[in-house]
C-alpha cells in the first residue's frame, strides 16, 4: 500500500511532466548511460559563453588527486576585481553517477558571485560506478586543498571559502566539510547544501513517500548509492565521508545553509541533518519548500516557489561572508 505524500506545488507540475516524459522516475543501473547522454545534451556546450558576457574570465586548472589522478577545475574570476575576495567552491550534482562541472547551474552561481564579488571554482570529480567511493569525495577534497593552497594566485582570501553543491554535490560538499574538519584541512567559511544527498540507507518516510514519483525517487536513489558503495549501501560500515548522515559528530562545522522540498526523497534526511547540527551547538539555516520536488528550482526556474528559493541564498551568503 502506498504512503500518502505531500502534494506538489501546482505551478511546478507542467515542468515535472516534461521531465518525466523524457526520463521517468525510477532510474536503474541500465539507464545510467541514457541519463548521462541526456545530461550532456542539456549542459552548456563549449561554445556557450559562461562569463556573463565578459564579466568573468574562465580558466582551466588541475589539482593533484589521489593515486596520481589529476582533478579538473574550472575557475571564474571577476574581470574587474583586483583585490583579494572570497570564493564559492562548487560541486555539481548527478546522483553520484552523472553531471559535469560546467553544468547549467553555473550562470546562476555567477550571478550570485557577481553580486558578492566572488570567485567560483567548480570541480570535475570522477563518477560511480566506474569510480566508487572514495574517489568522488577525494577528488572534491583535492580540488579544495588546491584552491586553498593557490588562494594568493587566484586572488582568494583563504578565510572566505564557501563549499557548496546541489543534490549529490550537496552530499559531497557536506562530506568535504567533514574531511576538512577531521584532517585539519582548510578552515571553511560556510557550507551551502541544496537538497543534498546525505543518507545511503534510503529508508526514511520521505523516501518511501516519493517512490515512483517526482524526479529522483527511491529507486533512483538506490541506484546512485549502490553504484557509489558497490552494493554495500545501507549496511553497518558506511563511511560518513560517503554518506554524511552517518557521521556521529556534527560539531565544529562551519555555518550551514540547507534547503529541500517537502515532496522529495531527501526531505527527512536534510531536516534531520540540520537538527543534528543544532543539537551539536552549530549554526544552520534550514528552508523546506512546500510542494517542491527534487531540483524543482532548476527544472521550473520561473515558478514562484523557485524564485523564492533562489532568493534566499544570496542574503545568507552575504551574511556569512561579512560576519
Amino acid at each position: 500500500m502506498s504512503i500518502p505524500r505531500p502534494p506538489f506545488d501546482p505551478e511546478l507540475l507542467p515542468a515535472l511532466a516534461r521531465v518525466n516524459a523524457e526520463m521517468p522516475p525510477g532510474i536503474g543501473p541500465e539507464q545510467i548511460d541514457a541519463m548521462r547522454v541526456r545530461a550532456a545534451r542539456l549542459a552548456p556546450g563549449d561554445e556557450t559563453d559562461m562569463t556573463l558576457g565578459g564579466v568573468f574570465t574562465e580558466s582551466e586548472h588541475t589539482a593533484p588527486g589521489s593515486e596520481g589522478h589529476a582533478v579538473p577545475l574550472l575557475v571564474w574570476r571577476p574581470r574587474e576585481t583586483t583585490a583579494t575576495t572570497g570564493a564559492l567552491y562548487w560541486i555539481h550534482g548527478g546522483g553520484m553517477i552523472g553531471g559535469t562541472h560546467r553544468g547549467g547551474e553555473i550562470p546562476e552561481l555567477l550571478e550570485i558571485a557577481h553580486e558578492l564579488d566572488l570567485i567560483v571554482v567548480s570541480v570535475d570529480y570522477r563518477l560511480a560506478p566506474e569510480h566508487p567511493h572514495p574517489a568522488p569525495v577525494e577528488d572534491c577534497y583535492a580540488g579544495l586543498v588546491w584552491s586553498h593552497e593557490n588562494a594568493a594566485e587566484l586572488g582568494v582570501d583563504p578565510e572566505r571559502i564557501v563549499v557548496g553543491g546541489a543534490s549529490a554535490g550537496g552530499g559531497l560538499a557536506a562530506a568535504v566539510n567533514l574531511l576538512a574538519r577531521d584532517r585539519g584541512g582548510p578552515a571553511l567559511r560556510a557550507q551551502l547544501l541544496l537538497y543534498p544527498m546525505l543518507d545511503d540507507r534510503n529508508a526514511s518516510v520521505s523516501a518511501h513517500q516519493m517512490a515512483g514519483v517526482g524526479t529522483w525517487d527511491r529507486t533512483s536513489n538506490d541506484t546512485g548509492w549502490g553504484c557509489l558503495l558497490q552494493g554495500a549501501h545501507g549496511g553497518p560500515d558506511t563511511s560518513p565521508y560517503a554518506a554524511p548522515a552517518r557521521a556521529e559528530d556534527l560539531s565544529n562545522l562551519p555555518p550551514t545553509y540547507l534547503e529541500v522540498g517537502t515532496a522529495e526523497t531527501f526531505r527527512d534526511e536534510v531536516v534531520e541533518y540540520a537538527s543534528r547540527i543544532w543539537k551539536a551547538g552549530g549554526r544552520a539555516e534550514l528552508h523546506v519548500w512546500p510542494g517542491g520536488y527534487h531540483s524543482f528550482d532548476a527544472i521550473a526556474p520561473d515558478a514562484a516557489l523557485s524564485r523564492s528559493a533562489r532568493g534566499q541564498r544570496l542574503p545568507w551568503l552575504r551574511r556569512v561572508l561579512t560576519d
